[in-house]
């Protein structure tokens, strides 16, 4: 399980924005892109649900389900060289059945087969990033902000 610490800075109807700093554990995840870099530094704001009603103000704590995440990281750079691959043998395979170069039509193939990967990857990318296990959550609030 990744865990990050944050604060809330905004709510929603089930989520919370969390204002917390930019870590490695960002980079494999689906939820990447309703993350914001603020200011071109460390600090970013994470879209979170918020499971234990936190308040704008309170330091929480965030958590990433490791094996989402895991799933998530091998879907974004493992598949797209899989069926790179695949595309390459493809295009070696034509090139013998029409009689024209391997080598060319290998690239052909495997770069095509790469441009479908990544629009499949995007596509089952926005679907994933909307399921609740690749999503953040807050899990535990570590200080309430005194509220009004």
């Amino acid at each position: 399980m990744a865990t990050e610490e944050g604060i809330v800075i905004g709510l929603d109807a089930y989520t919370a924005m969390v204002k917390t700093k930019k870590s490695e554990s960002c980079e494999g995840c689906a939820s990447r892109t309703s993350c914001n870099v603020m200011g071109g530094g460390n600090d970013m704001e994470v879209e979170a649900i918020n499971e234990v009603q936190a308040q704008v103000g309170d330091r929480v704590v965030l958590n990433f389900e490791t094996t989402s995440l895991l799933k998530a990281t091998f879907f974004l750079y493992v598949f797209p060289i899989i069926f790179m691959f695949a595309g390459a043998l493809t295009g070696q395979k034509a090139a013998l059945a029409l009689n024209v170069n391997e080598s060319g039509l290998s690239v052909i193939f495997g770069f095509l087969f790469f441009l479908v990967s990544i629009v499949i990857v995007k596509i089952k990318g926005n679907k994933m990033a909307k399921q609740n296990r690749y999503r953040p959550k807050i899990v535990r609030i570590t200080k309430r902000h005194p509220h009004p």
